[in-house]
């Protein structure tokens, strides 16, 4: 099939399940080079020197993957990755202290110009690298199983259900035996990606109970603040009457239970990543040109669809990368969007990309200068 922007991005639903059949050991020990699955030097553009990098924390698993790969079978290599949030990795790049930024949402219509011109000869542009659902994790001994329906999720994180045996809750979970516990929310306290795709998704499909639009910020009132992924999962792990949105692998990795969300169609699917795969099948190009921002389909109707998922991007300069840092940034780019280094991704609970958007991305990468 030939990738058409604007056109649903096919066969990726099949693509994504394949890949990820095997995630369910996600606490595993990551993969090495030259293991099955893992790194080979076939796959690296060797550069030397050193690159320093911020954004998403949802991402932060794949790159050290990615990073620790590279630079062993890259000597004079150094790549450094500090996941302090989608927000503060585009303002990082913006200043020129990133040479790339990890974002789980791509940039603003007003942060655009101001990574354009931080690049100065081209535009900044997206480039897709790692797939991750995001999981509504939750701490209640005794509950396994929890359904959730949009609209229940979303009088949940805006404070206006407070308990555990709410009618709504009840509603969703006819054959639970919900207790009274108090319920305590988290969310990101810092800018996050995680969080503009979250609150995007409750926009979308429960609009007349989220009236806080979609930021990068955390807008709602009440609820407890974590720093990253791993602070939200930490924090759902340690108290009782918990719940929290984050990327999947870090409730994976956390044991953490998850809740089963009711899509388009009203059907209450688990996390899985057959039931990702068929939301992402839905995703569309929306860029033009090398950038390939996608938009995807929060209220997908597809029969055994998990409708909360995510894209992390790298973004980078098309053209303005300077001299002593543009083959290393390609290098090692070109690097985690192979099929090497995508594939060592499927023991950390993400989704590699499908062929097609691999040939684009690494294209693309082609291109930066």
């Amino acid at each position: 099939m030939k990738l058409q922007r604007h056109g649903t991005i096919a066969c990726l639903a099949l693509t994504a399940a394949l890949a990820l059949s095997a995630c369910g050991s996600d606490n595993e020990a990551p993969s090495t080079p030259g293991a099955s699955g893992g790194a080979s030097s076939a796959a690296a553009d060797c550069a030397t020197g050193t690159l320093n990098a911020f954004g998403s924390s949802a991402q932060k698993n794949a790159v050290d993957e990615w990073r620790k790969a590279y630079q062993q079978l890259c000597t004079g290599t150094t790549i450094n990755y500090e996941p302090n949030g989608s927000g503060a990795g585009i303002q990082s790049f913006i200043s020129k202290t990133a040479d790339f930024a990890g974002s789980d949402s791509a940039l603003k219509e007003e942060e655009q110009p101001q990574a354009d011109a931080r690049c100065g000869s081209g535009p900044a542009i997206h480039l897709p690298m790692v797939i991750g659902p995001v999981a509504v994790a939750y701490n209640l001994p005794g509950v396994d199983g929890l359904q959730l329906k949009p609209d229940t999720l979303a009088k949940i994180f805006n404070g206006s259900i407070k308990k555990w045996d709410d009618p709504a809750i009840k509603a969703d979970n006819a054959s639970a035996t919900l207790p009274s516990t108090n319920i305590q929310t988290v969310h990101r306290s810092d800018e996050s990606g995680t969080t503009d795709n979250f609150t995007k998704y409750l926009s979308t499909v429960s609009p007349a109970n989220w009236t806080f639009g979609n930021a990068k910020a955390w807008k709602a009132p009440g609820g407890t603040g974590s720093k990253g992924s791993d602070g939200v999962a930490t924090s759902v792990k340690g108290a009782e009457g918990t719940i929290g949105y984050m990327e999947w692998s870090y409730a994976e990795n956390g044991g953490l239970s998850k809740a089963k969300i009711a899509n388009g169609a009203g059907e209450f699917t688990e996390l899985t990543a057959e039931a990702a795969g068929k939301t992402i099948a839905g995703a569309e190009v929306t860029g033009t040109g090398d950038d390939l921002k996608m938009k995807i389909d929060y209220a997908t109707k597809a029969p055994g669809a998990y409708p909360i998922v995510l894209v992390t991007y790298e973004i980078v300069c098309s053209k303005g990368t300077p001299a002593d840092k543009l083959a290393l940034v390609k290098g090692f780019l070109n690097f985690a969007a192979s099929a090497e280094g995508q594939g060592s991704l499927t023991e950390l609970g993400y989704a590699p990309l499908p062929t097609e958007v691999q040939t684009k991305v690494q294209a693309s990468i082609k291109n930066l200068a």
